[in-house]
């Protein structure tokens, strides 16, 4: 399934992105991280350019995630990302980068359990889902154990 279709299934499921909900967007996550040009290294680029290079550092090193806002998320990506992303599953583009906001820590911080990251800048999504365990619970802040 494409992220642009995972994105489409999320539309019948509630707001908050309850049950299976919240295990399809960290699906959608994780794809378009692999799908950057370079992967998580293309999208720490981004950050770094779009001058949140220590917020995405936060989230690869093995200290506590700093916090990304939808509006940033969305300056980093661009308007053409985010509203192509957004036309093509019928979403607003402030829910999209809302979805992501919320997400991309975890799923980088998660991808990159040494505090590096991964040869070849592509995340595991078996390993990360593995990583993460309960979505509730990841949600609420979940940072790299010591």
């Amino acid at each position: 399934m494409s992220l642009l279709d995972t994105l489409g299934s999320l539309l019948g499921s509630s707001q908050q992105q309850q049950g299976g909900g919240q295990a399809q967007l960290l699906a959608v996550a994780m794809e378009f991280v692999n799908n950057q040009p370079g992967g998580l290294n293309g999208l720490i680029q981004k950050f770094e350019q779009g001058g949140l290079g220590d917020v995405v550092q936060s989230w690869v090193g093995n200290g506590e995630n700093q916090s990304v806002s939808p509006d940033q998320l969305h300056n980093v990506l661009g308007s053409d990302v985010v509203s192509g992303l957004a036309q093509k599953v019928g979403m607003d583009p402030s829910q999209v980068s809302g979805l992501l906001a919320q997400v991309l820590p975890h799923i980088v911080n998660a991808g990159t359990p040494t505090g590096e990251v991964p040869q070849g800048g592509q995340i595991n999504g078996e390993s990360v889902l593995g990583t993460l365990g309960g979505l509730a619970s990841l949600l609420g802040g979940g940072n790299k154990q010591a």
